[in-house]
């Protein structure tokens, strides 16, 4: 058992687990409720997962059943899980003892895809003084909006800012509204905040962080760097463009708005449906043709070593590179003059098939575990717990406890990584010293 936590990459699943069961824990508490009553343990286990994997999916009418406690347990969680669990420990360790050890460095290493050991102190700081950062602009902006425009007290304007920033940023969905942000789909000074929030949170700090200080010289950022800033930039485009076609004329959505409430609202949602996981249109009366659109954008997801989900846009788009050197029968992948290596393409089509074998098998627990639940529904809410995304049609809350279980383990499974969890699991790294002969089986 000590030999197995030698790999810290295998601490990672732990290291949420245990949050997850603590904040389960509070908020089975009487006072975590509105009415004072316990809340059953599916719910508060869900809830608690959500919030930890900073999906924002609920099973319950999250501002009228979780009281002030509750929202603020679901806060911390949704802070703690969105900076990382063990980021979060390492920046104790960090205060306290003004150093960290080899052993911590290597933990933080693990869940910041941070390669380098030798500034693991200064990139903490960095970490934690970017997302307090932004949440306070966000929050600021949001907060002094709702005061002046909106009427709310100052109390309650502020920690509706402080709440909503947290959520978006950290690329988690819950919200005080019961249908959402959809209230303030055509408010800029609520909406875009947010949505800028997400985005920023779901690049990844490593890309974020080399955009920042090479931003001068795109041509020198790595590989990683230009697959997720451009990546992201062409996803948000084509789904921007695709959503505001889809539902241009759909009186249920942003059909009755003029052409800037549709552009906004348009772009807000797809901002925030990639993993945000907020709500600004009435996601059950979307077009049919824009649920595919989503699920497409839910699946691929966020940066690397961001608070986003997916199997990542890096993953996504090396795939396409590797698809395209292949069609061309080139001898290798290049991305920018450089050539990936062999073990990086070997590693997104792994994380791509698990996740593809994931949602597919996940889809079919809630088709079997639910009667009369439409495959299109079950495969986006699937989908969307999976990405840690959390947007919904509304099904969570229906499903029966062994539904709403099954996502919990996604979206479990969803914030740890496909290849992480994979990596935790296997107990024996064999090296071997020898090759066997080399064979090319027929292919298509």
């Amino acid at each position: 058992m000590r030999r197995f936590f030698r790999n810290p990459v295998r601490l990672v699943p732990f290291a949420f687990l245990v949050p997850i069961l603590l904040g389960t824990g509070l908020l089975m508490a009487h006072w975590a409720t509105v009415q004072h009553q316990r809340p059953p343990l599916t719910t508060a286990l869900f809830t608690a997962t959500s919030a930890v994997s900073v999906t924002g999916m609920a099973v319950t009418d999250t501002p009228n059943y979780w009281s002030g406690w509750g929202l603020l347990v679901i806060t911390l969680l949704t802070q703690l899980g969105g900076l990382g669990i063990l980021t979060a420990a390492a920046l104790v360790i960090l205060v306290v003892s003004r150093q960290l050890g080899l052993r911590n460095r290597l933990l933080v290493q693990a869940e910041t895809a941070e390669f380098g050991l030798g500034d693991v102190g200064r990139l903490l700081r960095r970490i934690a003084v970017t997302v307090f950062a932004c949440e306070a602009v966000m929050t600021a902006v949001v907060a002094g909006r709702l005061w002046l425009t909106y009427d709310y007290p100052p109390g309650r304007a502020l920690w509706s800012g402080v709440f909503h920033s947290v959520q978006a940023f950290n690329n988690c969905g819950f919200a005080l509204y019961s249908d959402g942000l959809l209230a303030f789909n055509r408010d800029p000074w609520v909406s875009l905040p947010l949505a800028l929030g997400a985005i920023v949170g779901g690049l990844g700090f490593p890309a974020l962080f080399e955009a920042a200080r090479e931003w001068r010289q795109p041509a020198r950022w790595a590989v990683a760097t230009k697959l997720t800033i451009w990546g992201s930039a062409v996803l948000l485009l084509l789904g921007f463009a695709g959503l505001l076609a889809a539902e241009w004329t759909n009186a249920e959505t942003i059909g009755p708005y003029d052409s800037r409430g549709k552009a906004l609202a348009s772009f807000t949602q797809i901002a925030l449906s990639r993993t945000g996981g907020y709500s600004v249109l009435d996601i059950s009366a979307l077009q049919e043709e824009s649920y595919p659109l989503l699920i497409v954008l839910m699946f691929i997801g966020g940066g690397s070593a961001s608070t986003a989900g997916g199997i990542k846009v890096s993953t996504f788009f090396l795939l396409g590179f590797t698809i395209w050197a292949e069609l061309r029968g080139e001898p290798d992948v290049t991305v920018g003059h450089r050539r990936v290596a062999t073990a990086s393409q070997r590693q997104a089509v792994t994380v791509a098939l698990l996740s593809v074998a994931l949602v597919t098998a996940g889809t079919m627990a809630v088709l079997l575990l639910t009667e009369g639940v439409p495959f299109v529904s079950a495969l986006f809410e699937v989908t969307s717990a999976f990405s840690t995304t959390g947007l919904t049609v509304g099904l969570a809350g229906t499903l029966p406890a062994s539904g709403q279980l099954a996502l919990t383990v996604l979206m479990f499974i969803g914030r740890v990584g496909p290849l992480t969890l994979g990596s935790a699991i296997a107990l024996n790294t064999r090296h071997r010293l020898y090759r066997y002969p080399q064979e090319q089986p027929v292919v298509g």
